[in-house]
């Protein structure tokens, strides 16, 4: 059998506004999946970026933990400084092989590049034996020149290289022969990542593994081969073409989903059609273990930390009401993954009609100290998210917020998401309840709580 390696650049874009925990997470997961690497982002001078590594080193422990280093030698000293706990470290060497994207952000000449290549490389070898050189814009890169790049980079000491089609501008067949052309010599692994905004992506990465490709480059909701397309189609041509890779292709898609879900701060299913009512109903008799086996059949994998606060949120709504299979989807929405609580709901009071101002008094706890708001609105929502901010001494702006049913019957929980824009960013929240204005409250509460984990 052909075993082809899998690196996930998920996350390894330096933009991306998933929280610390978010990624960390996503790192988990990854790894239970059986990706080949994890790759990640440039280590820059704050000190969560190299947090960030250290810490998903301490349980991505049968991947490669893969960073990249790229600006300059000082990126390499933090990247392998980062690195130093991983079982499995890479430093990734990614640099542009076209002229105006070299002069732009390197300052340098192609007839100064290969000499940097090369320094860069060596650099990087005297600090981690695995070292990648990645060719970015490759199929963009006057060839002669891109081939002279990869000899230099192996002579160096790259143990692996990969070429980028980042402009998808070669169809898959001229993708793959152009990989077997710029590589032909070089006597170590060859590495692909091919941009889908074509939705070829699949395709090309797969003729460039029968054509020699040792590696393909996958992401979730990014723009490299989708992992959930690569995984499934190594799965059905496993027997015919006599190629694999040790990704657990069996818990694919589930794992695909609760990644998406983690990325998009919704789970697959908050459009309830989704799932399928079987007719069980949980009960406030029904114990931790019960709960947690109806999680499991969902497809989820939480930690026994989120399967507590699951099972808390899950106790709250049953003292109302039997909770079904749909809304226990819901609840794992709202309660799984989520940030520390620095603010928790106490109580609210809400008056509102067609003859008064609406208004709300809200009560939160905050490190065991209760803060109280109280605020007139346009209405009972408006008040309430205005008394919380009265309570946090600050304005948020309001990006979006929806309110859907989880179920139909006549004490249908409220499934509320909450937007807040910050600094350019997003902060999503998600609350239920019995009531709109409580689901309302508690997504936004819950939004806050990022917000301000993420400030500190």
């Amino acid at each position: 059998m052909n075993y082809i390696k899998i690196a996930d650049t998920t996350l390894s874009d330096p933009k991306s506004n998933l929280t610390f925990k978010q990624k960390l997470e996503i790192a988990r997961k990854l790894e239970r999946l059986g990706v080949d690497a994890v790759e990640l982002p440039e280590v820059g001078a704050v000190k969560a970026d190299t947090l960030l590594v250290r810490t998903a080193a301490s349980f991505v422990k049968n991947s490669v933990l893969s960073v990249a280093a790229t600006t300059s030698p000082a990126a390499i000293d933090r990247a392998a400084e980062a690195l130093s706990t991983a079982v499995h470290p890479r430093i990734r060497i990614e640099l542009p092989m076209t002229s105006s994207i070299m002069e732009y952000t390197l300052h340098k000449k192609q007839n100064k590049m290969c000499d940097y290549v090369s320094a860069m490389i060596a650099k990087a070898k005297t600090v981690c034996d695995d070292v990648e050189f990645v060719a970015v814009d490759a199929t963009r890169a006057e060839e002669a020149f891109l081939k002279e790049a990869v000899k230099t980079a192996v002579e160096a000491g790259a143990s692996k290289v990969t070429l980028c089609d980042d402009a998808a501008i070669l169809l898959p067949d001229d993708f793959a022969a152009f990989v077997v052309r710029v590589t032909e010599g070089a006597d170590v692994p060859v590495g692909v990542l091919c941009n889908n905004k074509n939705g070829v992506a699949t395709a090309a990465a797969i003729l460039a593994v029968k054509n020699g490709a040792a590696c393909v480059k996958t992401s979730i909701g990014g723009e490299a081969t989708p992992l959930r397309e690569f995984g499934a189609l190594i799965k059905d041509i496993r027997e015919n073409y006599g190629i694999t890779a040790d990704i657990r292709t069996t818990e694919l898609h589930r794992t695909i989903d609760q990644i998406e879900w983690i990325i998009n701060g919704k789970t697959r299913s908050v459009n309830a059609r989704e799932i399928v009512d079987d007719g069980v109903r949980l009960s406030i008799n029904d114990t931790i273990d019960t709960v947690r086996e109806s999680i499991e059949k969902l497809g989820y994998d939480l930690s026994d930390e989120d399967i507590k606060k699951v099972y808390d949120e899950f106790l709250r709504i049953a003292r109302k009401k039997n909770v079904g299979i749909k809304e226990l989807d819901a609840i794992i929405a709202s309660a799984a993954l989520q940030v520390p609580e620095t603010y928790t709901l106490e109580n609210y009071v809400i008056n509102s009609g067609n003859r008064i101002s609406s208004s709300a008094q809200i009560s939160l706890n905050r490190e065991g100290r209760t803060v109280q708001g109280i605020a007139i609105g346009d209405g009972p929502i408006d008040a309430a998210f205005h008394a919380i901010e009265q309570i946090i001494g600050r304005r948020f702006e309001l990006d979006d917020f929806s309110i859907q049913t989880v179920t139909q019957e006549k004490e249908a929980m409220g499934n509320a998401l909450v937007r807040l824009r910050v600094g350019g960013r997003i902060y999503s929240g998600t609350g239920l309840s019995t009531d709109i204005i409580g689901a309302s409250v508690r997504a936004y509460i819950n939004a806050v709580n990022k917000i301000v984990y993420e400030e500190d």
